[in-house]
């Protein structure tokens, strides 16, 4: 079977974002894999183990996403993928990372790829169901469970706390979810074998595209950080009193009654 996982290098989700002449400042940041992908690396080494095949993961960014490759490669993969694109695209989207994977992607013979729900800095959750459409397969987000039975596959998804079980065959594209796995920790004989792994890098000229075919769809006006949280208010005085007070407050203040 021929599974592919597509990763994104993110922030570690204990850094404080700051912000510098306009942009998030990455300068002595902490990068980590992005932690649904991780819950989708996971779940092709496990299908792989139990379906056979291999797992090769993909990522799309500059030089610096070598590291989260690695390490997958160290949770088991098989194989990785950089395709380097700072060289080429100054401002890109999730548009163009889409557009950039499903080339790759597109004469891959894919059986099932696998991605996180969303990433944990942008949150859109678009580049995943973008591949799916460019490449024309079916896909499932924020799946909880997935069975394989032959090119037959029935997956469990969350809905708004609730849950649905869609059946759909191969090829297929799939998001994780949270509580679809619990992702193991690089060992360190992985470590060791991440390291004589296979490793390719590619480029935008590598593939039969140029700047204009994956020039960016949208366009960041403005970053800022939320405004900082006031003080709480601690009413005094007698029962009766404080209600009446928090009463006032909620009406006048949160405007919420």
């Amino acid at each position: 079977m021929n599974i592919y996982v597509l990763l994104k290098r993110t922030f570690d989700t204990e850094e404080k974002i700051t912000l510098s002449d306009g942009r998030i400042n990455e300068d002595g940041a902490e990068f980590i894999i992005n932690p649904y992908d991780e819950y989708a690396v996971e779940e092709a080494i496990q299908i792989r183990d139990v379906h056979g095949g291999e797992v090769v993961v993909v990522s799309v960014g500059n030089e610096e996403s070598e590291k989260q490759l690695r390490t997958a490669l160290a949770m088991g993969a098989d194989k990785a993928v950089l395709i380097n694109i700072e060289d080429d695209v100054e401002d890109g989207d999730q548009y163009t990372t889409a557009k950039v994977l499903a080339e790759y992607l597109e004469d891959k013979d894919a059986d099932l790829i696998l991605g996180g729900n969303v990433a944990i800095d942008g949150g859109s959750g678009q580049v995943a169901p973008r591949v799916a459409e460019l490449l024309g397969i079916p896909y499932v987000t924020t799946i909880t469970k997935i069975d394989i039975d032959g090119r037959n596959v029935t997956v469990v998804r969350d809905v708004e706390g609730d849950e649905e079980t869609i059946e759909t065959t191969l090829p297929l594209l799939v998001t994780a979810q949270q509580g679809l796995n619990e992702p193991r920790y690089p060992s360190l004989p992985g470590i060791m074998k991440a390291k004589k792994k296979p490793f390719e890098e590619f480029e935008l000229d590598d593939f039969d595209l140029d700047e204009d075919d994956v020039a960016a769809k949208t366009k960041t006006i403005e970053i800022f950080l939320p405004p900082a949280r006031e003080a709480g208010k601690i009413l005094q005085g007698e029962l009766a009193d404080q209600v009446k007070e928090l009463v006032n407050l909620l009406h006048t203040e949160a405007k919420v009654v």
